[in-house]
């Protein structure tokens, strides 16, 4: 194998991940990050499957049997469900199709993997709480000191936006307006920006924890003073939870993530009667097919709509009288 093929197979990687994905595309951390993990995974696969060193790697060794090969060890080796594989495959996928831009010579080798289609895949229901749900979790919080001010702000701040947990941890005191409209400026995937309303509840609760001396910061920080992070405030939820669920033992068999109080900020606005296409822009979706999974998943709605379709087409029944055992019944039962 060519030295210069294998360097190859690096340069491309190397500007795939620091002008594309990076400048070009404009992808956030964790997608870097993710596609950065398929692409070592499949990597580490192709040397085992070549039965060559990772370095001796190049670009003629990316086939679409080789692809597929990796994809079947993804789920039957690693045990991975239909969504991972298909999340591999879309990082696999837009690294080949940015071999294909820089290297046309090979355009049937990798037309061939770009053709290599998702599995199938159950869709899994949005888990999410009800608006009296989450009251009861943010009215968990003691807000009578000051690490509490700032998790009744976060959680407030995470149910009344929607926000990914990356948005609300990126946010810094300029990117809101405290004075009306109440407003904080987001910054999504794809660096794309979104403004969302405030409560005056929230507004209040961020006034509260908004230092002077720390404008440039970020505004949610641990107790030592550095940034929260991703893990830090899936804790602080899940303590609350468990605290709420003293008042609510639904709570307590329920699982709730960050992303969860997105889901309950969407299905929310939809109970409210918010246009589908509004809640996309609210949430920072590419496609309002992404928002319309939660009309699928809120069985109330379901239940509204079929009440209301029942009433219009002037079918609405009866109430229907109740049942009562007969003494003969009950003498019957008990005589066996």
């Amino acid at each position: 194998m060519s030295r210069s093929n294998s360097e190859s197979l690096l340069g491309l990687t190397e500007s795939f991940f620091k002008s594309y994905l990076q400048h070009t595309r404009g992808a956030s951390v964790h997608t870097v990050r993710a596609y950065r993990d398929a692409l070592k995974l499949f990597y580490l696969f192709l040397a085992s499957h070549k039965r060559k060193p990772l370095a001796d790697l190049a670009l003629e060794d990316i086939q679409s049997d080789a692809v597929l090969a990796f994809l079947d060890h993804v789920e039957s080796q690693r045990g991975n469900s239909a969504v991972t594989r298909n999340c591999r495959l879309a990082a696999v996928r837009s690294f080949v199709e940015h071999l294909l831009r820089q290297d046309v010579t090979r355009a049937g080798q990798y037309g061939r993997i770009l053709a290599i289609r998702n599995k199938r895949a159950l869709q899994r229901t949005a888990i999410y709480l009800e608006p009296e749900e989450a009251r009861i979790v943010i009215g968990a919080v003691n807000r009578r000191c000051r690490d509490g001010e700032r998790d009744h702000a976060l959680l407030l701040f995470l149910y009344n936006t929607g926000a990914r947990v990356s948005e609300a941890l990126a946010v810094r005191p300029r990117d809101l307006r405290l004075e009306r409209p109440w407003q904080v400026r987001l910054l999504g995937k794809g660096q794309k920006e979104r403004i969302c309303p405030l409560w005056s509840e929230t507004v209040s609760a961020l006034r509260r924890i908004i230092r002077a001396d720390r404008a440039e910061d970020t505004l949610f920080r641990n107790a030592r003073g550095a940034p929260l992070t991703r893990d830090g405030v899936a804790y602080l939820l899940t303590k609350y939870v468990r605290l709420a669920a003293q008042n609510a033992p639904a709570l307590r068999k329920r699982h709730v993530t960050p992303h969860v109080m997105r889901h309950s900020c969407a299905v929310a606005l939809l109970q409210a009667g918010v246009d589908v296409s509004v809640i996309r822009d609210y949430l920072g979706h590419a496609s309002v097919a992404t928002t319309s999974r939660y009309i699928a998943t809120n069985l109330r709605m379901k239940r509204e709509v079929l009440e209301a379709f029942w009433k219009r087409a002037g079918l609405a029944p009866t109430a229907p009288k109740r049942w009562r055992p007969s003494p003969k019944l009950l003498a019957f039962l008990e005589s066996l």
